[in-house]
């Protein structure tokens, strides 16, 4: 009696250690998932932007949304980081209609005006000039690629430079002929003497 009661205790104890480890990796796996953080979005915190989005927290290149290190299947609203810190996400294509009447803006028959918006942050150490960058926008069902243009309200054209830890919205405003639709692929292009530069491509549509 007095052995089985002693056995008893002992598989007791091995289960409790057991549903202890059990607790223990269960509760670190909580800590460990990583909080996701839009490090484009302007209005991150400071906590948050080092803690995730600068090369001692997250790290140049880790995109913090599954996407790091992929250049082509990029979808609106994921990104892309380059070697120096230089972060792209293309938030939207949106059909352009507030034309500027006394600069002559006017829709064009035949093609679809539309501005995109690309969100640039730079979680690098250095400034990043902007003017390297620019897109190139191609129809994504049947072929086409959008003319560059430039309508006057609400620009923000991509030029000047990015200092460390900023986070900026910049627009593109392109024409495509209609009949090439409103599904189309973005490409980032960037010049650098420095590095040998991949560039992303994101897909989505113009919306509006």
């Amino acid at each position: 009696m007095l052995l089985a009661a002693l056995t008893a205790c002992g598989g007791g104890d091995g289960n409790d250690g057991g549903d202890s480890a059990d607790a223990k990796s269960r509760n670190g796996s909580k800590a460990s998932t990583s909080k996701k953080v839009d490090c484009a979005d302007e209005n991150i915190s400071q906590a948050d932007w080092m803690k995730h989005c600068s090369d001692e927290g997250a790290g140049a290149g880790a995109d913090g949304d599954g996407t790091e290190g992929r250049t082509t299947g990029l979808k609106f609203g994921e990104s892309y980081t380059w070697p120096d810190g230089l972060k792209v996400s293309v938030a939207e294509a949106k059909v352009f209609k507030d034309y500027d009447a006394e600069l002559l803006e006017s829709a064009d028959p035949g093609s679809t005006d539309f501005r995109v918006k690309l969100k640039v942050t730079n979680s690098g150490k250095s400034a990043v000039a902007l003017n390297d960058v620019s897109l190139i926008i191609e129809g994504a069902t049947n072929g086409g690629e959008a003319a560059s243009t430039s309508f006057e309200n609400g620009a923000e054209p991509l030029e000047g430079r990015l200092a460390p830890g900023v986070s900026a919205t910049k627009t593109n405003d392109n024409a495509l002929e209609t009949k090439y639709g409103k599904k189309i692929v973005v490409t980032v292009q960037r010049g650098s003497a420095e590095f040998d530069l991949e560039f992303p491509e994101f897909t989505g549509s113009i919306t509006g």
